[in-house]
């Protein structure tokens, strides 16, 4: 088993600066789980502390069952894949792959197989005669990752991995980091900024913000989910729009009067959720691709209004459409195909069943 629990975990460091503020997580036993959040919430610190990099300042790190406070990195059975690569240049891939077996004098019949093997589930086999210099940098990724999985480690901790690769790049490496924890199955936490990156990678998402866990679960429930204004404003790109709204009871119905005297009926399945929140000023949510182009359709909940495009993005397979609304930007997904215009009239229509209603004050989810 290699479950890694992090509990009341605390990192400090001088002039009372808090990086990680008491989090506690349960990772399950192969199961692929990625840390995301801004720069400076604490995710490569966590990463860190579970590799034994960084020290504790507070609560504990269990790996299999067995607290790992103590325990010097090279003893935790762990295996770090960095954004850097870190292979030594004189050394073929092969002998950078091997070199942690060598270091701990595995058998050369053992050291070989482990590599081929390797080699084979990241298709670099015709490469192991190579040096670094003659790879290029997905190439050297793979060996990397090679280097790690030979070590059949307890876990495997990724550091923003594919930061320094072009987008193109990245795009290929995340399908191959999925194929190889589907055909390896080790428990894996993977740190990144790139909100793209979890959500196509993770089992489950743990969302970071100023040092504590905002929100964990699978990618879908915090996308269609999310708890908190920074969860929906994170996860999704273009990020969710936020619409500052006053909620208004009338005659038993809710509507939400918008900025432009735009005015929009609240579902009523979400009446009794909503209803005591009425006559409060609210956060509107709501994400670009349930505010479309009008159009012929029998779906309930379905409201309309009109709106003057300031800004036009042709992205061929759909067009962003940006306007505001008293200096709130709200952006807007169309089909290419709607001739849109800068300062012509458009009807959007917003579907009001994906709607999300924040607290200003508190900034979580109603």
């Amino acid at each position: 088993m290699a479950q890694v629990s992090l509990r009341r975990l605390v990192k400090k460091y001088e002039g009372d600066v808090q990086a990680v503020k008491g989090i506690d997580l349960e990772i399950a036993d192969h199961e692929f789980v990625v840390l995301v959040g801004p720069s400076g919430c604490g995710k490569s610190t966590t990463l860190r502390m579970i590799a034994g990099l960084e020290d504790i300042t507070d609560g504990e790190i269990a790996i299999g069952g067995v607290v790992v406070n103590d325990i010097p990195p090279r003893d935790r059975d762990i295996a770090m894949v960095f954004q850097n690569y870190a292979l030594y240049p004189h050394m073929t891939v092969f002998e950078n792959m091997a070199f942690g077996l060598t270091l701990r004098r595995f058998p050369k019949d053992e050291i070989r197989r482990r590599v081929d093997n390797a080699a084979r589930i990241l298709d670099i086999g015709e490469l192991l005669d190579r040096k670094p210099k003659a790879l290029s940098g997905g190439q050297r990724q793979r060996v990397a990752m090679g280097r790690a999985i030979v070590r059949d480690p307890k876990v495997f901790l990724f550091d923003e991995p594919l930061s320094n690769l072009d987008a193109k790049l990245r795009v290929q490496m995340r399908t191959e980091i999925k194929k190889v924890h589907q055909t390896v199955k080790t428990t894996t936490v993977y740190v990144t900024h790139d909100q793209v990156e979890a959500m196509t990678l993770a089992d489950r998402v743990v969302v970071m913000n100023n040092g504590i866990i905002e929100q964990v679960g699978p990618p879908q429930e915090l996308y269609h989910n999310p708890t908190t204004k920074f969860v929906a404003g994170f996860i999704g790109s273009p990020a969710m729009n936020f619409i500052p709204a006053r909620l208004e009871n009338g005659a038993g119905a809710l509507r939400l009067h918008l900025p432009e005297g735009i005015v929009l009926p609240v579902p009523p399945e979400r009446t009794k959720r909503y209803a005591p929140h009425a006559g409060q000023e609210v956060l509107f949510g709501l994400r670009p691709e349930h505010l479309t182009e009008e159009k012929p359709t029998d779906k309930a909940n379905i409201a309309t209004f009109q709106v003057r495009p300031e800004v036009i993005e042709p992205m061929g397979m759909e067009t962003l459409v940006h306007f505001w609304l008293q200096g709130t930007e709200v952006s807007a997904r169309l089909d290419p195909a709607v001739p849109a215009e800068v300062g012509r009239p458009l009807t959007l229509a917003a579907d009001m069943n994906r709607m999300h209603l924040i607290d200003p004050r508190t900034e979580r989810v109603l």
